[in-house]
């Protein structure tokens, strides 16, 4: 498939998504959230062992495209987030790891998109902004994901001043897993996710299926669930080898691990 404003390559298992749509601030427009859906559809399909969500310019999203809203009646409104909102939640159902590249200002659904990544490194020029607090329309939908990075006290700060926050705050807060100089983001983010993707590629899209399952459950129901994936999984050939390896004193030999090199996704 050709992208209109995303490009995706793969080298050595790892995809990076590229928002190429900076003359209009990577802003989320009906057009661009279909290709960056069927993009991360078709990364979840493929043997990438983790994933990279970049973008081109000195924003790395403003959010929605008022452009594409403006003349949109209600259920169109609609249908736009829901758009909006699977992808969100692709991301976090998708089997690999996805870590943002945040790289100057991430506002409204651009926030929402780095609040959505499993991983988030920032440039410490980056900052991060829910403005619909200031304004007539509240930012409804960001602070769903929001609220879940950085809790209900910290995400009703972001959502009803509309005040944006510096990288070093939204580390702090736990939007972002670390702030590093605007040089070496693409570096750290890429170094941060080969930590994150080492070892089986089954225990990990497991892990992370479990992990946002459990997450909303209350705390007996938490340890009821993973209990049961747990012991489950312990039974896969990846657990077993876990186990054994450590036992026989040797270096594990995963069969859920990818080792193919590069292709391109289309």
């Amino acid at each position: 498939m050709n992208y209109q404003y995303l490009s995706v390559d793969v080298d050595d298992g790892i995809a990076t998504a590229t928002m190429c749509r900076a003359n209009r601030r990577n802003s989320l427009s009906e057009e661009h959230l279909r290709e960056l859906s069927a993009a991360f559809e078709s990364i979840a399909e493929s043997s990438a062992r983790g994933v990279i969500l970049a973008a081109e310019g000195p924003v790395f999203s403003s959010g929605h495209d008022f452009n594409d809203m403006v003349d949109r009646d209600q259920d169109a409104m609609k249908s736009l987030l829901e758009i909006c909102g699977a992808f969100m939640q692709l991301i976090q159902r998708m089997p690999q790891p996805v870590i943002a590249q945040v790289e100057g200002l991430a506002t409204a659904a651009g926030c929402q998109l780095v609040a959505s990544c499993d991983l988030a490194v920032a440039g410490e020029s980056t900052r991060f902004q829910a403005p619909g607090g200031f304004g007539g329309w509240f930012c409804h939908t960001p602070g769903v994901a929001i609220v879940r990075a950085v809790g209900r006290k910290r995400a009703l700060e972001m959502l009803l001043t509309g005040d944006p926050i510096d990288a070093h705050t939204a580390a702090e807060w736990g939007l972002v897993n670390r702030v590093v100089p605007d040089a070496d983001v693409a570096a750290e983010t890429r170094a941060l996710l080969e930590r994150a993707t080492r070892g089986s590629t089954y225990s990990k899209a497991e892990g992370k299926r479990a992990f946002y399952a459990q997450a909303d459950l209350d705390t007996a129901g938490a340890y009821e669930y993973a209990t049961e994936v747990m012991a489950a999984t312990s039974q896969s050939a990846d657990g077993q080898e876990t186990m054994h390896s450590f036992v026989e004193k040797r270096r594990p030999n995963f069969v859920g691990r990818s080792t193919k090199k590069s292709r391109k996704i289309a």
